[in-house]
């Protein structure tokens, strides 16, 4: 768990992110000890956990669907009041409180602007079988096109990307449902986030070190990490 501040803004945020496996450690008290500005979820937790997890800590949940999560595109997505959403299509900010449906806000195949953080999303991992949240090379190469097309029009800088599997070749695995995505790498390059988050890869006991690149810190969350971004 690493508890450190990343960049250069006048606040910092903490961020508490959390993935693939619920935690015994995050109780209540534990929760209310670590008090974090904002809840990541980068995939494959369940909407219970999700808002026991924001509910018991307080905070603002943002998250993307992992490849064991129900199809999310044709939902509403929903935050706190105010908080903007650039649309998947058009990339036009709405605030979503008028179209709220679930808890939390789907960042995935989005920007969101949150604690004054500019953070993109995009979730689902390599398609390996039949199922929802799964995207060839070439469909999650599209899907990171959208992103920087989005983020060009936001004009504003992304601090964090999150999603739920790692790029090619740093973090991901060599079995084909746990392969990266190429695309990220150069959408991570453009995008030039402080932080990129993700799940997928678990570490079996072991564990799975951060990976840079260039001014991007790349770090797999699972079961839930701590940390500051300025």
């Amino acid at each position: 768990m690493y508890e450190e501040p990343i960049g250069h803004t006048l606040f910092a945020v903490r961020i508490l992110a959390i993935a693939d496996e619920t935690d015994p450690t995050l109780t209540a008290a534990r929760l209310r000890d670590i008090k974090p500005d904002l809840v990541i979820g980068c995939g494959d937790l369940g909407m219970d956990y999700l808002d026991y997890v924001s509910s018991a800590a307080n905070a603002c949940l943002v998250y993307v669907p992992g490849n064991h999560d129900p199809d999310l595109r044709f939902r509403a997505p929903a935050s706190r009041p105010g908080a903007l959403v650039f649309d998947e299509v058009w990339g036009n900010a709405q605030p979503d409180d008028e179209k709220r449906e679930l808890a939390g806000i789907n960042a995935d195949g989005r920007i969101v602007q949150v604690n004054g953080l500019s953070i993109a999303g995009l979730g689902g991992s390599i398609r390996y079988k039949q199922g929802p949240n799964q995207y060839t090379q070439r469909e999650m190469a599209r899907r990171a096109r959208n992103i920087k097309w989005r983020a060009r029009l936001a004009r504003k800088p992304v601090d964090i990307f999150i999603a739920h599997s790692p790029p090619a070749g740093l973090g991901d695995e060599d079995d084909g449902p746990h392969r990266g995505f190429e695309s990220f790498i150069p959408l991570v390059e453009a995008l030039q986030p402080k932080l990129m988050l993700h799940g997928h890869i678990h570490p079996h006991g072991f564990e799975k070190p951060d990976r840079q690149l260039g001014s991007t810190r790349i770090v797999n969350v699972i079961p839930h990490q701590v940390l500051e971004v300025e």
